[in-house]
């Protein structure tokens, strides 16, 4: 079990701190904001994207946040996750950013699962 809860705060602490640097950047980078542009994205998206990655950072580090809230961040950070690579390589970007990206995508993922071994919830996908 201490192995379990150790993969789970490296896993989810690597991606609190990538996503809460990312918003920071956001905000008040004014290089991300031509980086927006560059990527053919309206300001006010660079904005949601702040105030989704600040509260999705919040519901996984809080204690005490709804199972159901928790999933819904691990969700969004994993939408945002996959549709960079896609923004990026559509615009000229290099290969070489998707590897980072990549890694984080698979980081969220063990952090996941790993979420459901600490909470000792059972994973199931119900239809």
């Amino acid at each position: 079990m201490k192995k379990d809860k150790i993969m789970y705060w490296s896993s989810t602490g690597i991606i609190v701190a990538v996503m809460l640097w990312s918003a920071i950047n956001f905000a008040f980078n004014p290089e991300m904001k031509e980086a927006f542009v560059h990527l053919g994205l309206p300001n006010w998206f660079r904005l949601e994207l702040t105030t989704a990655k600040l509260l999705g950072v919040l519901a996984l580090v809080v204690p005490g946040v709804p199972h159901k809230i928790r999933e819904f961040a691990y969700f969004g950070f994993a939408i945002v996750l996959l549709s960079t690579p896609v923004a990026h390589l559509s615009s000229g970007d290099s290969v070489l950013l998707e590897v980072f990206h990549t890694f984080f995508f698979v980081t969220l993922v063990v952090s996941y699962l790993y979420y459901y071994k600490v909470s000792h919830r059972k994973f199931s996908i119900n239809m």
